[in-house]
């Protein structure tokens, strides 16, 4: 890689580390080309994305952030898997890694947090951003639709009222 590839590597990993909301550190050692082309898709469909890196341009990137751990994440064949969305990233990169043992999970960072494998994985256990909003929506919507049940209540049970006088009195 030239200088000039080298530096577009770099502000790329600066921008990677800085914008996103979690960046996922893993071993790809013995994966095939369809396996890591199978995971790419399974990312870019939640959002997110997988790039291999070279370790030393990730150490620099980093710049500080997290310290010795988490440049000592980066040591042999590492890919990293990063979105803004700090759990969908982590799901399918978990979820991934169950079904085919050459995918190693190393650790994560989140923010200025280094996560071990252990943490990445409680964080794939979370409700993704979109499941949240819809939870939410679903909470805003519950008491809007018991108020209008309640309002309705009184009229209904006169009209059921009225209905039954109407027929006593036709019998």
């Amino acid at each position: 890689m030239d200088k000039a590839g080298k530096t577009a590597a770099l502000e790329m990993l600066k921008t990677v580390f800085g914008d996103s909301g979690v960046v996922v550190v893993t071993h790809y050692a013995g994966m095939t080309v369809a396996e890591m082309t199978d995971l790419r898709v399974k990312l870019k469909g939640e959002g997110a994305a997988l790039k291999v890196i070279k370790n030393r341009l990730a150490k620099i990137a980093l710049d500080g952030r997290g310290g010795d751990n988490a440049a000592g994440m980066f040591t042999g064949p590492v890919a990293i898997a990063y979105s803004v969305d700090p759990v969908s990233a982590s799901k399918v990169v978990a979820d991934y890694a169950k079904a085919n043992d050459k995918l190693v999970l190393i650790g994560g960072i989140l923010g200025d947090v280094v996560l071990n494998p252990d943490g990445v994985k409680a964080l794939a256990t979370l409700p993704s951003l979109d499941q949240l909003r819809g939870q939410i929506i679903g909470l805003i919507q519950a008491p809007a639709t018991k108020v209008a049940g309640v309002l309705q209540a009184p009229a209904a049970q006169l009209v059921r009222v009225f209905d039954a006088y109407s027929k006593k009195d036709a019998a």
